[in-house]
């Protein structure tokens, strides 16, 4: 029996209108090596039905369906603890890849022999690709992940925590697996303790994976009290977080509180008065002398000050 060498993650839910895309672009990466473990998260339009079209197209092909959703994360975790690749990638319901890019993927890491290998991608909005590079430009060249979340005031790896944008050794266990009881801001936590704890990896120029953008229905689009998740997200970063790095996560999670309060015309009154009052918690636990030190822009420095005078 040939050995599984890579596996592919794709949780989905209610996307019937791109989950198509997503297959067929897999159906031009598929090799015999290769494992499609697609999980359909309580799907309620016709997501399950395209899937099932797939079956004789897409060798490798497996499918769960979980009958109430349960969420991204935990969807991701059913796929990985069913997952026996050498190598492990995932893939959103809605994106789609180029053909032959799993095959380059697996590559990269195979040529670099490290734990994980980070790409860059390119972002779809309608008829506009944009290619979003990685931060790293050193390329091709194995380094320590833990080097790599500083300096504080630059955009680095941890800024960049798509997990699609890379390949993983499965034997990197719970590394791997995401914050289950999350279903916003999941990747943070995640893409910290993979750069904290894993031993080695490298970026490459390889961008073969198209992510839409502003996708109707997408949580980043939704204004319910599932985007309270993005305090307690942060809550795992904070925790036990080594002092050297406290001001780069501070840093991160003053911009992206920031970001929320700019785009809060999508949240309920009552939700915004519940998201201030986190954010304001959050911000007095915070060394008064390290908020002082942390300058984001002008108009951003002003919408935290207020939030800080206001509640």
């Amino acid at each position: 029996m040939e050995l599984i060498k890579l596996s592919v993650v794709v949780p989905v839910r209610d996307a019937e209108g791109y989950i198509g895309d997503a297959l067929t672009s897999l159906t031009r990466n598929a090799r015999r090596d290769f494992e499609f473990i697609v999980v359909d998260d309580g799907s309620a339009d016709a997501t399950g039905q395209i899937i099932e079209d797939f079956r004789d197209d897409l060798p490798g092909l497996a499918v769960l369906r979980n009958e109430a959703p349960v969420g991204l994360a935990d969807a991701r975790n059913l796929g990985v603890s069913l997952a026996s690749g050498r190598y492990l990638t995932f893939m959103d319901g809605d994106d789609w890849l180029a053909p032959g890019y799993l095959e380059s993927l697996v590559g990269a890491i195979e040529r670099l022999g490290c734990d994980f290998v980070r790409v860059d991608h390119v972002q779809v909005e309608g008829r506009k690709r944009t290619i979003h590079r990685a931060p790293l430009a050193t390329r091709e060249v194995v380094v320590k992940p833990r080097d790599h979340i500083l300096p504080a005031e630059s955009k680095t790896m941890v800024d960049y925590p798509y997990a699609w944008a890379g390949i993983y050794r499965r034997d990197l266990g719970e590394l791997l697996t995401f914050p289950g009881h999350l279903h916003t801001a999941e990747d943070r936590p995640w893409i910290w303790r993979l750069h904290r704890e894993a031993g080695s990896f490298a970026v490459v120029s390889l961008a073969g994976l198209f992510y839409r953008r502003m996708v109707a229905g997408s949580l980043t689009q939704i204004g319910d009290a599932r985007q309270l998740h993005f305090f307690d997200a942060f809550d795992l970063v904070f925790e036990g977080l080594e002092e050297e790095f406290t001001p780069k996560a501070v840093r991160m999670f003053l911009a992206l509180l920031a970001h929320h309060l700019e785009t809060g015309e999508r949240f309920s009154p009552e939700l915004r008065a519940r998201f201030e009052e986190r954010g304001a918690a959050a911000l007095r636990r915070f060394p008064p002398d390290l908020l002082a030190e942390i300058r984001l822009d002008p108009e951003r420095d002003q919408i935290l000050q207020r939030l800080l005078e206001d509640r």
